[in-house]
């Protein structure tokens, strides 16, 4: 008699296990399933098999083979499209057609008794006998009702809780006589249940059901998957394995190594080639897979580890499976029902928790914490936070999910009843994102002043004067298929990082604030906001502003919202504006570096061919800017922050200055002999505006294009750097290309490193003892972050690790180009001396 073992199940409930491996090949006690169903075909005398095979059919060929290895004569019969259940054994028709066959799936674990279904199939004289058995919840299953003397009457596949009439069901094994597959026609995907059986009833051909004493488990998802490790583990199932007792319920092969001060408790497995080190404890319910490795002092308990797993030391891991080739790194915590797909990487100290699914080959970074699914996403980062707030992939990283928690988590920092002002840009993704925040909000007791669709900096200036925080919703500069959400303090500011930390950790601890349903808010919309801004802009230029500037400007505002504020705050200041790209365009609500090049160049030739004073580029956020002269040269970023400086202490001497520690140091040469003190800070916004705020700065910048006029706000704003800059200038003698080329040129450059997010730390290490080794001071005031360090003749370095990407940035500045160049190049290759790969930008 032959059998035929269905081999060729996706196991989609069970992904990530079964991303890149056929169901029947899923380990369990460290033995594929389809092993155990062949071992079971082997002792009960079935040595000629068949298997039906589909999805990644070759693995299962290449892992099998002819079965010689197990005792069995295995053949394969592939389907080129799936067949359903019956289909795919008519595909097999020509090995079975002499002789009564066994159907049985290869990827359920069961130790029924094949030898006594086989009898009771010839004594009823059957066509189709279906192995039963009863299980506690039918509804995955197909529900069976035979008669008194074994005949079947009914079936009903995957019933509600209202349509169950039977708790004993169809396992999936039959025994058949060949004139069944005559039923069946090839090629066409056939259900033995839902289309053959009901049919030979209808005929009145014998299909019987025999209801089994033994073992079967349908490993069809993660608990089920997990159950039939335990099953195995205390001995309610009877397979065959490996290895010896070494303790009562402790299984270990023979070529396992344990250290001796490992502790054991089983039921446990241990497979071959495996490696427990010391101190390690290994408690019940646990399969250790082949060649993996657990190390000193890890804890594993109802753990799952696949083949060539590696545990680092002081890992914690319970109730989870572990997927082929994953690295676990030291003080990782791994929870129940969490499931690491093939080829991941758990960071040191990272945590995986609740019922998180790690699909193959994703990356979870240092400290991270995970407690939703890791699917499209290629890595977990430690901290929500990036350079812009939260960010991430519209609907991979950031999804409507995720914003939820986050502003729920947000809210939970407020009082009840505090005021927190939300925005957005023109995105479309923003818009929808901005919905949710707002519900989560409301439905935790926090009032809403919902803005909608205006600039950065007006959000911000609304924060600092009625609200408690802000959260704003927008496409991440640069990238269209990114969001950020930007948190904003009580003073407009980027929340500071320790504010962050504690925001990450209540996010991690899903500690929410849930209010009560007559504490839900209502959601506000403030009335002439545009209005307002305008106003206290236009008397924060102060003495600067007495009349017309009567300046002639092109202005480019990037389809962003800071368009709907121009053409009154030119009219009031007296400027002749043409203005370019006013409208949103809500497909595209971010330019990339190349878009934003492009439009430079197109805004210098509106600037030549207007005749203007000087051109102006927004972002579509409104925060920052970008200067062309006269000639229509675009000013470079750090030469208009010295531009800016010259007019301003020219113009208002004395006062205090706040700039980034990656500025260009000609700005004290500059500010000197203007009475003018500059102040250096750390290069993120939210220091930048804290400084400003400490030091009642006069005028803001980072070098980049963010510049700050403090009497309006402590943050960066376009419109009102763009307002200053014009009024400037109007009370300057002799055109802008002029006035540049009398600043000395800066010459700071950037460049990127590419460093492991578990490597920065030793970066910033090897900066720090290289720069004590070649005589450079080092900045150890606090005031900055990132290494700082200064030779005695000005040139200077700074280094700063990202806090979102496995990357390091590395600035420089020396009296030219050239030799700021070779600087930078000798630092970068001492930093990446440790074996970093580096990435020059």
């Amino acid at each position: 008699m032959k059998a035929v073992v269905m081999a060729g199940g996706e196991g989609t409930r069970l992904r990530p296990l079964t991303s890149n491996l056929p169901k029947p090949l899923l380990p369990v006690a460290d033995r594929p399933i389809m092993e155990h169903i062949l071992r079971l075909l082997r002792r009960h005398g079935l040595t000629s098999v068949v298997a039906t095979v589909q999805f990644l059919a070759p693995l299962v060929e290449e892992r099998f083979g002819d079965g010689h290895e197990l005792g069995v004569d295995l053949s394969y019969a592939l389907e080129e499209t799936p067949l359903g259940t019956a289909g795919s054994v008519k595909n097999a028709e020509t090995e079975l057609a002499d002789d009564t066959f066994v159907v049985i799936s290869g990827d359920a674990l069961t130790d029924i008794d094949l030898t006594d279904l086989i009898a009771y199939h010839r004594r009823k004289g059957a066509l189709v006998t279906v192995c039963l058995t009863r299980v506690p919840d039918p509804r995955e299953f197909g529900i069976v009702l035979t008669d008194d003397e074994g005949r079947i009457e009914r079936f009903l596949e995957k019933p509600t809780w209202g349509q169950v009439f039977s708790d004993t069901v169809n396992t999936g094994i039959y025994v058949m006589e060949p004139e069944v597959l005559d039923l069946i026609e090839p090629g066409v995907p056939v259900d033995w249940s839902a289309d053959v059986f009901p049919r030979l009833m209808e005929d009145g051909k014998g299909v019987y059901g025999y209801l089994a004493e033994g073992y079967w488990q349908d490993v069809g998802g993660h608990e089920s998957y997990r159950q039939a490790q335990v099953d195995v583990l205390q001995g309610r199932v009877t397979v065959e394995l490996d290895g010896f007792q070494r303790s009562p319920g402790v299984r270990v092969a023979a070529s396992a190594r344990v250290h001796p001060d490992a502790e054991l408790h089983g039921p446990l497995l241990i497979g071959a080639h495996a490696t427990v080190e010391a101190g390690a404890r290994v408690h019940g319910h646990t399969v250790v897979g082949a060649g993996a490795v657990v190390g000193r002092g890890a804890r594993l308990h109802r753990a799952v580890l696949h083949e060539g797993a590696r545990i680092g030391p002081r890992a914690d891991l319970h109730g989870c499976v572990i997927g082929r080739n994953v690295d676990v790194l030291a003080e990782a915590r791994i929870t129940e029902g969490a499931v690491v797909g093939d080829g991941s990487l758990v960071g040191r100290g990272a945590t995986v928790t609740g019922e998180a699914r790690i699909h193959p080959s994703r990356t979870i970074a240092a400290g991270a914490t995970v407690r939703t699914s890791l699917i499209r996403q290629t890595q977990a980062r430690a901290s929500l936070f990036g350079a812009r707030g939260a960010t991430g992939t519209v609907n991979v990283e950031l999804t409507p999910e995720l914003a939820v928690e986050l502003a729920t988590a947000c809210a939970g920092t407020l009082p009840k009843g505090a005021v927190v002002t939300l925005a957005r840009d023109h995105g479309r993704a923003a818009r929808s994102i901005k919905h949710a925040v707002a519900a989560a909000l409301q439905a935790s007791a926090v009032r809403v002043h919902d803005l909608d669709d205006v600039p950065v900096p007006l959000a911000r200036w609304h924060t600092a004067r009625q609200a408690a925080g802000g959260l704003v919703v927008h496409t991440t500069p640069g990238d269209p298929d990114a969001l950020d959400i930007l948190l904003l303090d009580e003073h407009g500011a980027d929340l500071p990082n320790a504010a962050q930390r504690r925001l990450d950790r209540a996010f991690a601890r899903q500690e929410y604030r849930r209010a009560l349903p007559d504490e839900f808010t209502d959601i506000s919309v403030p009335g002439e906001v545009h209005q307002s801004y305008l106003d206290a802009l236009l008397g924060a230029l102060g003495t600067d502003h007495t009349g017309p500037v009567g300046l002639r400007i092109v202005v480019d505002a990037g389809h962003g919202s800071a368009a709907q504020l121009l053409p009154e705050l030119f009219g009031r200041l007296g400027v002749e504006a043409l203005l370019t790209n006013p409208g949103p365009d809500r497909g595209h609500p971010t330019r990339t570096p190349e878009q934003r090049r492009t439009a430079l160049t197109r805004l210098g030739y509106a600037v030549t061919s207007a005749r203007a004073s000087f051109g102006a580029q927004l972002d579509p956020l409104g925060e920052r800017l970008t200067l062309v002269d006269d000639q229509g040269h675009p000013v470079e970023d750090q030469h208009a922050l010295l531009t800016l400086l010259v007019l301003h202490t020219t113009r208002r001497p004395g006062g205090t200055v706040v700039l980034p520690v990656t500025a260009s140091r000609l700005a004290e040469q500059l500010a000197a002999p203007h009475g003018t003190r500059i102040v250096r800070t750390a290069a993120g916004a939210a220091a930048l505006a804290t400084a400003v705020r400490e030091h009642r700065a006069v005028l803001a910048a980072d070098a980049r294009g963010g510049f700050t006029v403090p009497a309006l706000a402590a943050t960066h704003d376009a419109v009102a750097a763009l307002a200053r800059f014009a009024v400037l200038l109007a009370r300057t003698t002799g055109p802008l290309h002029e006035l540049v080329a009398g600043i000395p040129v800066p010459h700071v450059q950037h460049v990127p490193i590419a460093v492991p997010a578990a490597a920065k730390g030793a970066v910033m290490r090897r900066a720090l003892d290289f720069a004590g080794r070649h005589g450079y001071l080092v900045d150890t005031s606090g005031a900055v972050e990132g290494v700082h360090a200064t030779m005695t003749n000005g040139d200077w370095v700074h280094v700063l690790p990202d806090p979102a990407r496995a990357t390091a940035h590395l600035w420089a500045e020396s009296a030219d180009r050239s030799t700021t160049r070779s600087l930078l190049a000798v630092w970068r290759d001492h930093l990446e001396g440790g074996g970093f790969p580096g990435a020059l930008g």
